[in-house]
């Protein structure tokens, strides 16, 4: 089951968050942070975050952020960020069905596209989103803003 994420389940999304290499290095799962993160997230309404249950346990989640923007002649954009099924859960399919529900939402809003990134160094997530029909299409480029960037 697919719903909306509450602030109850922020423990076990942060949880799936952290539970691989590259999250376990930048997450904190406990951090007051995530609660006050949550409560923006909910308030605004470009944003969706669910979880997927099965057996009561949250297994999986995933961010869709919608932004409107001029380009493409005004093109609505969906993003899908954050998703993560948790370990003992993965090969499934959970995936691939929270993926198509995002998809799915997209088109509800009349999206023109659904956007995501992945990290480099996840060749098996590029295999995963390009079996599901996306494309590298573009270079994502970033800048860290965080103190631990700005220190260094």
């Amino acid at each position: 089951m697919i719903r909306t994420a509450s602030a109850a389940d922020v423990p076990a999304i942060v949880a799936l968050l952290a539970d691989d290499p590259l999250g376990a290095a930048r997450e904190r799962p406990g951090d007051p942070r995530y609660a006050a993160a949550f409560a923006e997230i909910a308030a605004d309404p470009n944003q969706v975050l669910v979880v997927a249950e099965r057996d009561g346990e949250v297994v999986g989640t995933l961010q869709l952020t919608f932004t409107p923007g001029l380009s493409r002649l005004a093109a609505l954009r969906a993003t899908i960020e954050g998703v993560r099924v948790r370990s003992d859960q993965r090969g499934a399919g959970l995936g691939q069905e929270l993926v198509e529900w995002a998809v799915e939402r997209a088109r509800e809003r009349s999206a023109a596209l659904v956007q995501l990134t992945t990290d480099r160094s996840r060749p098996d997530a590029h295999r995963f989103y390009e079996r599901l029909g996306f494309v590298p299409s573009h270079v994502g480029m970033k800048l860290d803003l965080s103190p631990a960037a700005t220190d260094r």
